[in-house]
């Protein structure tokens, strides 16, 4: 008679791992597929300020560029570099849910929702990023808001976004729920 770890066998046959390949195969399409992601963050952006904006608003998919305060005193085209995207916001979600979905295969449902949760989290954050960029350009002017739209507010609002939706993200993802809790 021998031994067998039934965690072995119970990980071997898992639904789990495609999605495991499934979120390192969208943590690809991002990286490679990066510009067209940030022609939709800038559509995004111009069609949320064309309903906000009593300005004219225009967008430039191709060239990643939003043209936004048109015919008012702080016009600014403002265009989506990589580094400004929520993209790579996104691989680092991805590849932890990756792992969790190879590793856990029992907490699937929880590490979907919370890499929803934290994927959305990501994207509202860069949007309200930016919409803190027009908002300043719109009150202090072109140079003064820009600046601090875009390096300290910006900032701000990216690194205080950004742990919110990892703590988010982990949260959901590890939180037990009741009925576990009484089984541990």
């Amino acid at each position: 008679m021998s031994v067998v770890d039934t965690a072995a066998v119970r990980h071997r046959g898992s639904p789990a791992r495609p999605l495991s390949f499934a979120a390192l195969g969208l943590a690809a399409v991002i990286i490679l597929f990066e510009r067209g992601y940030r022609e939709l963050e800038v559509q995004l952006f111009g069609t949320a300020m064309r309903a906000l904006s009593s300005h004219g608003v225009f967008v430039a998919g191709q060239r990643e560029t939003v043209y936004f305060g048109l015919g008012g005193d702080s016009a600014l085209g403002l265009r989506m570099s990589p580094e400004c995207s929520s993209a790579f916001m996104l691989l680092p979600l991805l590849i932890v849910a990756a792992v969790m979905f190879w590793l856990g295969p029992r907490s699937t449902p929880r590490v979907l929702a919370s890499l929803a949760a934290g994927g959305v989290a990501v994207i509202l954050v860069n949007q309200i990023r930016l919409f803190g960029i027009a908002g300043l350009v719109d009150w202090l002017g072109s140079g003064q808001g820009y600046y601090w739209g875009h390096t300290l507010l910006g900032s701000l609002v990216s690194v205080i976004g950004g742990a919110v939706a990892l703590v988010l993200f982990v949260w959901i993802a590890t939180r037990r729920t009741t009925a576990e809790r009484a089984a541990a």
